[in-house]
Protein backbone atom coordinates (compact mmCIF):
# COMPACT_ATOMS: atom_id res chain seq x y z
CA UNK A 1 0.00 0.00 0.00
CA UNK A 2 1.38 3.49 -0.52
CA UNK A 3 -0.71 5.32 1.36
CA UNK A 4 0.95 6.75 4.85
CA UNK A 5 0.35 7.92 8.05
CA UNK A 6 -1.80 11.61 8.05
CA UNK A 7 -1.07 12.72 11.42
CA UNK A 8 -5.04 14.14 12.97
CA UNK A 9 -4.08 17.83 12.81
CA UNK A 10 -4.29 17.70 8.88
CA UNK A 11 -7.89 15.88 8.52
CA UNK A 12 -9.68 19.16 8.30
CA UNK A 13 -8.11 19.97 4.86
CA UNK A 14 -9.84 16.53 3.92
CA UNK A 15 -13.29 17.70 4.95
CA UNK A 16 -13.61 20.75 5.12
CA UNK A 17 -17.47 21.32 3.57
CA UNK A 18 -17.98 23.72 0.91
CA UNK A 19 -17.01 27.56 -0.48
CA UNK A 20 -15.82 29.76 2.68
CA UNK A 21 -18.18 32.21 3.21
CA UNK A 22 -18.10 36.20 4.75
CA UNK A 23 -20.89 36.28 7.82
CA UNK A 24 -22.05 40.04 7.89
CA UNK A 25 -23.78 41.09 11.40
CA UNK A 26 -24.22 44.46 13.15
CA UNK A 27 -23.62 44.94 17.09
CA UNK A 28 -22.72 47.85 18.74
CA UNK A 29 -20.51 50.14 16.63
CA UNK A 30 -19.84 49.58 12.43
CA UNK A 31 -21.18 46.24 10.64
CA UNK A 32 -18.89 43.66 11.11
CA UNK A 33 -17.37 40.84 8.57
CA UNK A 34 -16.07 36.88 9.61
CA UNK A 35 -14.43 35.05 7.14
CA UNK A 36 -15.91 31.35 7.98
CA UNK A 37 -15.07 27.88 6.42
CA UNK A 38 -16.92 25.62 9.14
CA UNK A 39 -20.60 25.30 7.99
CA UNK A 40 -23.00 22.78 6.66
CA UNK A 41 -26.35 22.56 5.23
CA UNK A 42 -28.61 20.64 7.36
CA UNK A 43 -32.04 20.69 5.92
CA UNK A 44 -33.86 22.05 2.43
CA UNK A 45 -36.71 23.38 3.19
CA UNK A 46 -36.37 25.96 5.29
CA UNK A 47 -32.91 25.77 4.19
CA UNK A 48 -31.07 25.20 7.68
CA UNK A 49 -27.68 25.76 8.11
CA UNK A 50 -25.35 24.52 10.74
CA UNK A 51 -22.24 26.91 11.61
CA UNK A 52 -19.15 26.73 14.32
CA UNK A 53 -18.14 30.73 14.97
CA UNK A 54 -15.34 31.37 17.40
CA UNK A 55 -17.14 32.25 20.67
CA UNK A 56 -14.48 35.17 21.45
CA UNK A 57 -15.21 36.43 17.97
CA UNK A 58 -17.67 39.78 17.83
CA UNK A 59 -19.32 37.97 15.29
CA UNK A 60 -20.39 35.52 17.12
CA UNK A 61 -21.35 37.88 19.95
CA UNK A 62 -23.22 39.89 17.63
CA UNK A 63 -25.10 36.76 16.05
CA UNK A 64 -26.21 35.69 19.77
CA UNK A 65 -27.57 39.32 20.50
CA UNK A 66 -28.75 40.02 17.56
CA UNK A 67 -30.49 36.59 16.44
CA UNK A 68 -29.83 37.31 12.55
CA UNK A 69 -26.47 37.74 10.22
CA UNK A 70 -25.84 37.51 6.25
CA UNK A 71 -24.14 34.67 4.78
CA UNK A 72 -21.95 36.25 1.95
CA UNK A 73 -20.51 33.61 -1.17
CA UNK A 74 -17.72 35.16 -2.31
CA UNK A 75 -15.72 34.30 -5.45
CA UNK A 76 -12.02 34.13 -6.47
CA UNK A 77 -12.21 37.52 -7.65
CA UNK A 78 -12.39 38.72 -3.42
CA UNK A 79 -9.95 36.18 -1.92
CA UNK A 80 -7.55 39.07 -0.96
CA UNK A 81 -10.18 40.77 0.79
CA UNK A 82 -12.04 37.54 1.99
CA UNK A 83 -8.76 36.17 3.93
CA UNK A 84 -8.04 39.94 5.16
CA UNK A 85 -11.33 39.84 6.67
CA UNK A 86 -10.55 37.00 8.18
CA UNK A 87 -7.24 37.73 9.75
CA UNK A 88 -8.25 41.34 10.71
CA UNK A 89 -10.44 42.05 14.28
CA UNK A 90 -13.57 43.83 13.90
CA UNK A 91 -13.36 45.29 17.50
CA UNK A 92 -10.32 47.39 15.85
CA UNK A 93 -11.19 48.46 11.91
CA UNK A 94 -14.09 48.51 9.85
CA UNK A 95 -13.82 45.88 7.42
CA UNK A 96 -16.02 47.21 5.00
CA UNK A 97 -13.82 50.32 4.95
CA UNK A 98 -10.64 48.70 5.21
CA UNK A 99 -10.86 46.20 2.78
CA UNK A 100 -13.25 47.96 0.12
CA UNK A 101 -15.99 46.18 0.35
CA UNK A 102 -19.88 47.70 -0.20
CA UNK A 103 -22.76 47.11 2.16
CA UNK A 104 -25.92 46.72 0.63
CA UNK A 105 -29.36 47.12 2.72
CA UNK A 106 -30.81 43.64 2.99
CA UNK A 107 -34.50 42.87 2.94
CA UNK A 108 -35.45 40.59 6.31
CA UNK A 109 -32.77 40.91 8.72
CA UNK A 110 -30.53 44.24 10.00
CA UNK A 111 -27.06 42.96 9.05
CA UNK A 112 -25.62 44.22 5.62
CA UNK A 113 -25.36 42.07 2.63
CA UNK A 114 -21.61 42.29 0.69
CA UNK A 115 -22.70 43.71 -2.82
CA UNK A 116 -19.57 42.01 -4.28
CA UNK A 117 -20.76 38.66 -3.15
CA UNK A 118 -21.78 36.39 -6.09
CA UNK A 119 -24.53 35.13 -3.27
CA UNK A 120 -26.47 36.33 -0.02
CA UNK A 121 -28.50 34.86 2.41
CA UNK A 122 -30.05 36.54 5.17
CA UNK A 123 -30.64 34.12 8.45
CA UNK A 124 -32.03 34.17 11.39
CA UNK A 125 -30.58 32.21 14.69
CA UNK A 126 -33.04 29.57 15.29
CA UNK A 127 -30.93 27.33 17.66
CA UNK A 128 -28.24 27.82 19.74
CA UNK A 129 -28.04 25.04 21.95
CA UNK A 130 -24.58 23.87 21.37
CA UNK A 131 -22.94 27.17 21.23
CA UNK A 132 -21.49 27.15 24.77
CA UNK A 133 -20.16 23.20 24.06
CA UNK A 134 -19.37 23.34 20.28
CA UNK A 135 -19.65 27.39 19.34
CA UNK A 136 -22.16 25.76 16.50
CA UNK A 137 -25.44 27.96 15.82
CA UNK A 138 -28.40 26.89 13.80
CA UNK A 139 -29.40 29.36 11.22
CA UNK A 140 -32.66 29.69 9.24
CA UNK A 141 -32.07 31.43 5.41
CA UNK A 142 -34.96 33.75 5.48
CA UNK A 143 -34.02 35.66 2.00
CA UNK A 144 -31.29 34.48 -0.62
CA UNK A 145 -30.01 36.69 -3.00
CA UNK A 146 -27.89 35.70 -6.79
CA UNK A 147 -26.43 37.55 -9.32
CA UNK A 148 -27.87 35.56 -12.34
CA UNK A 149 -25.20 36.68 -14.50
CA UNK A 150 -22.94 34.91 -12.94
CA UNK A 151 -23.76 30.81 -14.69
CA UNK A 152 -20.37 29.37 -13.22
CA UNK A 153 -19.01 31.12 -9.75
CA UNK A 154 -15.50 29.92 -9.22
CA UNK A 155 -16.06 30.04 -5.03
CA UNK A 156 -12.88 29.15 -3.16
CA UNK A 157 -12.67 26.42 -0.54
CA UNK A 158 -10.41 26.24 2.52
CA UNK A 159 -7.90 23.56 2.71
CA UNK A 160 -6.10 24.63 5.99
CA UNK A 161 -2.90 26.48 6.71
CA UNK A 162 -3.65 29.17 4.32
CA UNK A 163 -4.76 26.70 0.91
CA UNK A 164 -7.60 27.14 -1.07
CA UNK A 165 -8.78 25.34 -3.28
CA UNK A 166 -11.11 27.16 -6.58
CA UNK A 167 -14.07 25.28 -7.59
CA UNK A 168 -14.04 24.50 -11.17
CA UNK A 169 -15.33 22.33 -13.82
CA UNK A 170 -19.32 21.42 -13.00
CA UNK A 171 -20.02 17.54 -13.53
CA UNK A 172 -23.73 16.60 -13.87
CA UNK A 173 -24.69 13.42 -12.98
CA UNK A 174 -28.07 10.91 -12.62
CA UNK A 175 -29.92 11.88 -9.37
CA UNK A 176 -33.13 11.52 -8.04
CA UNK A 177 -32.90 14.59 -6.03
CA UNK A 178 -35.43 17.21 -7.10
Amino acid sequence: MSKRNLPLSKVYGLLEPGPVVMITSLGSGWPNIMTMSWHTMMDFEPPLVGCVIGEGSLTFANVLKTRECVINIPTVELAKPMVGCGNTSGREVDKFKRFGLTPAAAEMVKAPLIEECYANLECRLVNSKLAKTFNFLILQVVKAWIEPKRKHPRTLHHLGWGRFMVAGQTVRLPSKMR
